[in-house]
């Protein structure tokens, strides 16, 4: 903790002098994050590090192994850090973002080393998915280094499939206004990898491209067609 506590103090005698016209305005003005993150709470992976992102910049939500569960009327963290940045921020992207050797997917792949752990054992329930599409549908032969790196890819892809039973999203997807990214962050290289649902698989990051989006949402043509029909009923 020593060095925590000397880091609060570096902060507060050099660094937010500085800055201190930047946070009374973000006090001021509110907040107005660019996307949400959904990251795993590995302490090698900040988004904000990441990106170079300043205070104001993300909203982040981490928690063990970037979960998302579906959506329930049970109320958690991560249903709420959703709700909020959807509705009340208007965010308009929203990162899952895993990463290369996650202990939560080791968790996954040992399931016996998770037996002092139950609360956590719990909460991979909602990572099964991604085992079960590595254990059916990837070579039998795979190393187990190969195969915790498909499954920590795996697993994002079915954590967008979780993000999108939110009523929230549903309803920003449907409206134009939201668009869903999947990353992945290879700790040992730095390298950040995204998935291109057209493609329906991962690749680099480059900066003379554009990056692959998940899902890209647009205007849902079934509305307009039938407020229109009502309209004509109507004359």
């Amino acid at each position: 903790m020593d060095d925590i506590i000397q880091g609060i103090s570096n902060f507060r005698g050099r660094v937010f002098p500085g800055q201190q016209q930047m946070y009374q305005r973000l006090v001021r003005d509110g907040q107005q994050p660019q996307a949400l993150i959904i990251a795993c709470a590995d302490s090698r992976v900040s988004p904000e590090h990441i990106t170079q992102s300043g205070p104001g910049d993300l909203f982040v939500c981490r928690n063990a192994g970037n979960i998302v569960p579906p959506f329930s009327q049970q109320n958690g963290g991560v249903s709420s850090a959703i709700e909020y940045a959807v509705v009340a921020l208007g965010v308009r992207d929203i990162v899952i973002c895993g990463h290369s050797d996650c202990g939560a997917m080791k968790g996954l792949m040992n399931p016996e080393a998770l037996s002092s752990m139950p609360n956590v054992a719990a909460w991979l329930r909602h990572s099964h998915a991604a085992s079960q599409i590595v254990c059916e549908a990837y070579p039998e032969g795979m190393s187990p280094k190969d195969r915790h790196h498909a499954l920590a890819l795996e697993n994002v892809v079915v954590q967008l499939n979780n993000l999108r039973t939110h009523p929230s999203v549903a309803a920003a997807l449907a409206k134009g206004e939201l668009r869903l990214h999947g990353w992945f962050f290879e700790i040992e290289s730095g390298q950040v990898l995204a998935y291109c649902g057209e493609r329906g698989r991962f690749v680099a990051i480059d900066d003379a491209e554009l990056v692959p989006v998940a899902q890209t949402s647009a205007a849902r043509v079934a509305a307009p067609t039938f407020a229109g029909s009502h309209a004509v009923a109507a004359e």
